[in-house]
């Protein structure tokens, strides 16, 4: 079965991507760990959003990673290798207020966490599109 790596697969673009795939017949492995609560508070949480994609599709496979963490990326991107046909990256910290709060936390989540992945899908699946 193809394969489809989504980061940020509980947010907004992340979610839809999920079910754009999953309906075109592939097994989506989404990796969102939720920072947009930490990020806006409690009401940002993405959750529910999570929760609705497991309910809906038995073919959204979910895991709590972080993209800054080149381990439990490696990981995910390990177990399932050159079975990754594609991977989608929405994952980020989106707002500019914020990163001018925290640049260091908004670099390492938007630029380090990237990196991350990019590296990782070279080595475990380098041909497959990397759409960010």
């Amino acid at each position: 079965m193809e394969t489809v790596i989504i980061t940020g697969s509980s947010g907004l673009i992340g979610s839809e991507a999920v079910r754009f795939f999953i309906k075109k017949g592939m097994r989506v492995i989404g990796a969102d760990n939720d920072m947009r609560r930490e990020f806006f508070g409690d009401e940002a949480s993405t959750e529910w959003n999570r929760k609705q994609l497991e309910d809906e599709f038995s073919e959204f496979l979910h895991y709590s990673l972080d993209i800054r963490s080149e381990q439990e990326m490696e990981g995910l991107f390990g177990e399932y290798g050159k079975e990754i046909n594609l991977v989608i990256h929405t994952a980020a910290q989106p707002s500019h207020d914020w990163a001018k709060k925290k640049p260091f936390v908004d670099f390492n989540i938007n630029a380090l966490g990237t990196l991350n992945l990019l590296n990782l899908t070279k080595k475990y699946s380098n041909n497959a599109p990397f759409i960010f």
